[in-house]
């Protein structure tokens, strides 16, 4: 079974939401009706990047992936967009306070699991007029348990 990078994408996002108590766009600003909080700022949006295939060998359905997303904090001030960014790598990265697991679940859909995570790039912060931008890439592990 391949990894479906969109259902992937969309318990990172339901991650991010948990943590950070702010909403998250798919590729796009945050509706205003999303929840928790709309499209007021800060916000986060979550890009797909693509996915990295590999597997089980012998013609097999690439069963493993290493799905790279971008997630950009947008916000009016910096330390709103740096806070954010905080708070989304505490999303991917936190681990349990005995360093056993990771703090936050990113709960793929059945049929797959997360095995592993990683800071792939962290371009930092950007402004444009009055907006604050913070840009990071990570990479989720994600292996076919079926």
């Amino acid at each position: 079974m391949t990894v479906n990078g969109r259902q992937v994408a969309q318990a990172a996002i339901a991650t991010i939401v948990a943590v950070s108590k702010r909403s998250c766009g798919y590729a796009a600003v945050p509706t205003s009706g999303a929840l928790p909080t709309g499209n007021t700022m800060p916000y986060h949006v979550l890009y797909e990047l693509g996915q990295t295939v590999s597997g089980p060998g012998f013609g097999d359905v690439a069963g493993d992936a290493r799905v790279l997303l971008q997630v950009t904090t947008v916000a009016q001030s910096p330390d709103a967009a740096s806070s954010g960014a905080d708070r989304v790598r505490q999303a991917f990265l936190g681990r349990t306070p005995d360093g056993s697991d990771w703090a936050h679940p990113v709960e793929v859909p059945a049929g797959s699991a997360v095995m592993g995570r990683e800071l792939d790039r962290e371009d930092g912060m950007t402004v444009a007029g009055s907006t604050y931008s913070y840009v990071q890439r990570f990479a989720l592990h994600v292996t076919s348990t079926s």
